[in-house]
């Protein structure tokens, strides 16, 4: 536990203490690109999270949306961490929809001239 529950903490320290970025430097990198979203709004490293606060991070090409219940500056084990949010980021889609999505096969090379017209006419391009 920390003596820091429900004082302000910064948000880039608070990202990386619940576990949702790796090191420190990636979290303040990620606020100074606009990855971290603060009640909606975009924020620096420097801004101040407090219970209550709606934090959106996108971290792996995934967009994670928490609910700040606690903060801390500290790093701390996977466990004590997720005590620290609740989570109410909606789950991923199937994987069912990825796999009905027509690719192709790795290594297959570029597309014909056949198969370019055959997507041409597929798309209304032609």
């Amino acid at each position: 536990m920390s003596d820091l529950d429900g004082k302000p903490v910064r948000i880039d320290a608070w990202v990386w203490a619940v576990r949702l970025y790796k090191t420190r430097s990636d979290a303040a990198a990620a606020c100074k690109a606009g990855h971290v979203k603060l009640n909606n709004n975009v924020v620096k490293p420097a801004q101040q999270v407090v219970p209550g606060d709606r934090v959106r991070v996108w971290v792996n090409h995934r967009e994670l949306d928490v609910e700040v219940l606690r903060t801390i500056s500290k790093r701390v084990g996977a466990p004590i961490a997720k005590t620290c949010y609740v989570d109410h980021t909606p789950p991923p889609p199937p994987m069912e929809v990825f796999a009905s999505i027509p690719r192709r096969d790795r290594g297959a090379g570029r597309p014909t001239k056949k198969e370019r017209r055959e997507m041409e006419q597929f798309r209304g391009m032609r």
